[in-house]
């Protein structure tokens, strides 16, 4: 008999864990034996295996100065602080560490040092707050941010020298944050300002701050581990009290598993990315868990498409990407915030947008491109402004854009990279349609002509001109869309209004309807029905995203479509519609910005949609 590999040229490789994309990647939190004294917003140092936890608040009404020793296994109480409080920060190691500032009923400034045995007041820091991101050790300390109640978030930053405290270059926003790193490179995230939580990321290189990218799920309470290049946050509050925890890479935010307690507000900087401890928390409980990775021996990295044995599970696996299983995170911020434009692209780090509205000054002629990493404004401009267009394209330099308002135009201008060039006009002129398609072969339909009810009209594009096809069952305007070519197409959600009074709170469509070539088939509907959404994908994997709803609530949701039914996956981190329109991406790499949030007319955020790798087990029916 032929060995496999005879047959296919390779060996089935075995393996005792699964692939994955880096060691941190492989982390787990487990349960570990609880604190003997519950508290909230203790301070914390040391390593897994050898940690402190000191202070906190223990009742509603009272705060302690308990500390307690862990050895990997059991916590041991030993001496107190000198002055009980919450809401402090550590620094150092089990034996030798610094308790800064916090909070009794004001902010303090006190700051003591450990020797092992005992506690010993040393010299306060200048502005008292608590609640701060820190980090460094008992000699050398940075102290940022923080709150006070008497001057709400702060910006100020002291750093120690072992002798005196003295205030160097503030953080670029008032924030109580986590903290890591170094004293001369440290990163600041998370947190919440005067008004609420806060994805805010921040650098400092030993003379100033320097912004980065967000983290993906914004929040208060917050703490963690590691260095301004390799990360952890975890726990918070949203609210409500999470346990999401995100590795940051020097670039990027990753979003990995989750503790299985939520809380925010415990002993922080215990261990390293590869073995942390989160001990305590808000709400007050003595709950203890363990963040610990597959050993570098034990690691093998993942490769997409990879076939192996998994000797542990007895199955055989595939290393692929699940859109089902995808998140979404921050990206770049546009030159210019706007509701309702057009856009195309292959992936989330290459995409265009052009037009949208601007609110008084009405609809832009702008286009700007995005690397995955910054938006640049493009000197070709659209030659009719507009916004509620639609784009096809599967890449950001070969695309067009169609029809639009204000007034209702059927215009349609193709792009080569370089420049728009009007082409061959819709039949019928409207805006806020969807379809599916590229710059040479596309399927519109739908949308708002100025009268109602809303269009079924359906006009295929053979690269050349519109040709007018079988119309939708549901018109609708403001849906969305995903697809191929002009013989495969998925549009879905819209506006249903006709015009007829007390219509009104049926307006979010869930209806869902495939394009054959020839025909329009009603598929599953939507979970939850929605209007000036957002789309990409194929016919048979598709992303919906945003919008509204009937109650006219602005979503943050977002479903998966597998060619036969519509599943709920991850939300965006804000919540908008009107956002961008147009074949921005794949099932497995997409891309949203701009439109209406409930804290911006004209957003101009970014969130990159990535589906997430996994290794699934082969069954064979």
């Amino acid at each position: 008999m032929s060995e496999y590999k005879g047959i296919r040229g390779f060996k089935v490789q075995t393996l005792s864990t699964d692939p994955a994309a880096s060691v941190v990647s492989t982390g787990t939190w487990a349960s570990a034996n609880p604190l003997n004294t519950g508290r909230r917003a203790p301070g914390g140092s040391g390593t897994q295996t050898a940690g402190l936890a000191f202070g906190g608040r223990n009742t509603p009404t009272a705060d302690t100065g308990a500390t307690e020793s862990y050895n990997g296994s059991t916590w041991t109480e030993v001496n107190d602080l000198n002055t009980a409080r919450r809401g402090l920060s550590g620094n150092g190691t089990q034996t030798a560490a610094i308790a800064i500032a916090g909070y009794i009923t004001t902010g303090s400034t006190a700051v003591e040092s450990w020797d092992g045995t005992n506690w010993t007041n040393i010299t306060s820091i200048n502005s008292a707050r608590a609640f701060t991101g820190s980090t460094g050790d008992q000699t050398a300390a940075l102290y940022f941010g923080g709150y006070n109640p008497s001057a709400l978030r702060s910006v100020l930053v002291e750093f120690y020298n072992g002798t005196t405290w003295t205030e160097v270059n503030d953080l670029n926003r008032a924030i109580t944050s986590a903290g890591c790193g170094t004293t001369t490179a440290a990163l600041s995230y998370g947190g919440s300002d005067d008004i609420g939580p806060k994805a805010y990321v921040e650098s400092w290189n030993g003379t100033s701050w320097t912004n980065l990218t967000d983290m993906n799920t914004a929040r208060s309470g917050i703490h963690g581990v590691g260095t301004q290049t390799s990360a952890l946050g975890f726990g918070g509050n949203t609210p409500p009290y999470t346990g999401a925890t995100e590795f940051w890479n020097g670039t990027s935010w990753t979003e990995l598993n989750d503790m299985a307690t939520a809380r925010g507000d415990y002993a922080d900087k215990i261990g390293t990315t590869s073995a942390a401890v989160a001990a305590g928390g808000e709400p007050v409980q003595a709950t203890v868990e363990e963040w610990t990775t597959s050993p570098p021996a034990s690691f093998s990295k993942e490769n997409l498409g990879q076939v192996f044995y998994n000797s542990t599970s007895n199955a055989f696996k595939v290393t692929q990407q699940s859109a089902s299983a995808g998140t979404w995170a921050s990206g770049g911020t546009m030159n210019t915030g706007r509701q309702a434009m057009g856009g195309f692209g292959s992936t989330n780090n290459a995409q265009l947008i052009a037009g949208g509205y601007l609110g008084a000054p009405g609809s832009t002629t702008a286009t700007e491109k995005y690397n995955g990493t910054t938006w640049t404004t493009d000197p070709a401009t659209l030659n009719t402004a507009r916004y509620k267009l639609w784009g096809f394209g599967n890449t950001q330099d070969a695309g067009i854009v169609v029809a639009g308002e204000y007034p209702y135009v059927g215009n349609v201008e193709s792009y080569n990279g370089t420049s728009w060039t009007e082409v061959n006009d819709l039949n019928t002129t409207r805006s806020g349609g969807a379809g599916g398609g590229v710059q040479t072969s596309a399927i519109y339909t739908k949308g708002d002509t100025g009268s109602y009810p809303f269009s079924t009209a359906s006009e295929s594009w053979n690269g050349t001109s519109w040709t007018s096809t079988p119309s939708t069952s549901t018109g609708t305007a403001g849906g969305a869309g995903a697809g191929t070519s002009n013989t495969s197409a998925l549009v879905f959600a819209g506006d249903t209004y006709n015009g007829t009074p007390g219509s009104v709170p049926t307006r979010a469509s869930a209806v869902s309807e495939t394009w054959n070539g020839s025909s329009w088939t009603t598929t599953p509907s939507l979970n939850t029905g929605s209007l000036d959404c957002g789309g990409f994908g194929t016919a048979t994997s598709a992303i919906k995203y945003g919008g509204a709803n009937a109650a006219a609530t602005t979503l943050a949701n977002t479903e998966y479509y597998n060619g036969t039914s519509w599943t709920e996956v991850n939300d965006m981190a804000d919540a908008a519609r009107y956002v961008n329109r147009g074949t921005t991406g794949s099932s497995i790499s997409g891309l949203q910005c701009g439109g209406l949030t409930p804290i911006s007319s004209f957003d101009s955020a970014t969130e990159e949609w990535t589906a997430v790798i996994t290794n699934s087990t082969i069954t064979v029916s």
